[in-house]
């Protein structure tokens, strides 16, 4: 399970029996840099890709991060959007909702 961790700026990693998450996006403090994030609204995996598709607030951006060992940054998939939800289809379509457009 992976968990938007907003008011820390990262996002959380849990597997089954754990008793400490692992940060696997951001963690790097509060900030519009690619290695960074500024509060992460909702987060979902691309299981084809491997990688996370997070929705930050803060940058008003999604952004996609691998989930491969070694991956320290981001990249932007869209900005300029003041996303609230993520998710995706079956067929890997992303749907986005954007609230200052209420759609």
């Amino acid at each position: 399970m992976v968990i938007a961790d907003r008011k820390n700026h990262r996002i959380v990693q849990w597997k089954i029996g754990d008793t400490n998450g692992q940060v696997v996006a951001g963690g790097t403090g509060q900030g519009n840099r690619l290695d960074q994030l500024d509060t992460p609204i909702d987060v979902l995996i691309d299981k084809k890709t491997d990688s996370l598709i997070i929705s930050e607030r803060g940058n008003r951006r999604v952004v996609g991060w691998s989930r491969r060992n070694g991956t320290t940054q981001g990249e932007i998939l869209i900005d300029n959007i003041d996303s609230y939800g993520l998710a995706m289809d079956g067929h890997r379509y992303l749907y986005i909702s954007d609230a200052l457009k209420h759609e």
